[in-house]
């Protein structure tokens, strides 16, 4: 199953969704290395990568929202919240299992479940707004 940013889920700002392009590139290299029995690793690498992407990546689509006056700002703050705590479950997790089976599906459902619930719901209608 490839993991493939399409234009329909563009925001229609360039800088939001380069980013979620990003995310999709890992996301997809993840299912490809558990195709090839290397997802132990790159479990490791996505989890370093998100870390980073979040920080990043929420910090200036929160910014971006606040100079639109973006209406659902507080909603959006708390998901990202929600989905840093979630990811830090899951390193703590992975540095714990070093990397087993429940831990790869879990990080797998996690960035499947942000790519198609909150970039394709929630992200769209910043796009909308401005």
């Amino acid at each position: 199953m490839a993991i493939v940013w399409t234009q329909d889920l563009s925001v229609g700002v360039n800088s939001i969704d380069g980013q979620h392009q990003q995310l999709f590139k890992m996301a997809d290299e993840l299912f490809e290395a558990g195709k090839t029995g290397k997802s132990k690793e790159k479990v490791g690498e996505l989890l370093n990568f998100l870390d980073a992407y979040t920080k990043q990546h929420f910090s200036d689509e929160e910014a971006y929202m606040k100079s639109i006056n973006y209406p659902g700002l507080a909603e959006q703050q708390t998901a990202h919240k929600n989905f840093i705590a979630e990811l830090a479950k899951l390193k703590a997790a992975y540095d714990t299992s070093g990397g087993n089976i429940s831990v790869i599906i879990g990080a797998n459902q996690m960035v499947v479940d942000w790519l198609t619930k909150h970039i394709s719901g929630m992200d769209k209608k910043i796009g909308t707004h401005a």
